[in-house]
């Protein structure tokens, strides 16, 4: 039998890029369909009516939302190059801290966007990015991708760059060896670099964003 795998995403969502890189580590075939999130294709209202987002991974014609639940079918489904851990013990951390980021670290962003007691905001993202490091020092780095490493893409890249877009002082080597060290490696990665968007189209994209954010009633 022939598979059949399609994923409806869009280019600047870090979650698609998310299933991207995992689809291309485990050797999947697939077809990508972008989606445009003001006017949503009949496609994706079909697949996801219930969050009506991307991405969505359809095999086979059945439809998997939510970017950790497909990467954890995607491992299911396809045995070749694990992504979780073996263990049981370091599959389930694995997990936790990959919800950690989606939660906690991009509720603080998200604050940060807003601009709303930005000094506070911005402490808060800085402990949560810092409490990442200090637990994660022996779950980074290892010889190749795993599910932590595919969740945390969006701090290695949007998180970064949104830095940059409100003028905060950058993720560094002095203050964050270990991520730094990170998202250097992944740098060098051309599967990596394959799932991220150009940098000079993804700031001007994130900029409007935040000022949509600001300008947004309160």
């Amino acid at each position: 039998m022939v598979e059949e795998v399609k994923l409806l995403g869009m280019w600047a969502s870090p979650f698609s890029r998310r299933i991207e890189l995992a689809l291309k580590l485990k050797g999947i075939q697939y077809e990508y369909i972008e989606e445009d999130l003001k006017n949503k294709s009949p496609l994706l209202l079909k697949y996801n009516p219930v969050h009506r987002k991307v991405p969505v991974l359809v095999h086979n014609g059945k439809p998997v939302a939510e970017s950790l639940v497909i990467l954890e079918y995607i491992d299911e489904t396809w045995k070749d190059n694990p992504l979780l851990p073996q263990d049981p013990g370091d599959r389930a951390s694995a997990r936790f801290w990959a919800r950690f980021i989606d939660e906690k670290l991009s509720a603080a962003v998200r604050k940060v966007i807003m601009g709303e007691e930005r000094e506070k905001a911005l402490e808060e993202y800085f402990q949560l990015l810092k409490m990442l490091e200090n637990e994660l020092k022996d779950f980074f780095g290892g010889e190749s991708l795993g599910y932590l490493d595919i969740a945390a893409m969006t701090v290695a890249f949007w998180f970064v760059n949104v830095q940059e877009v409100v003028g905060v002082e950058p993720l560094t080597e002095e203050k964050f060896p270990i991520l730094d060290k990170w998202i250097c490696k992944l740098q060098d990665m051309d599967v990596v670099n394959e799932c991220r968007p150009p940098k000079e189209k993804l700031l001007p994209h994130m900029r409007a964003h935040v000022e949509a954010s600001q300008s947004a009633p309160k």
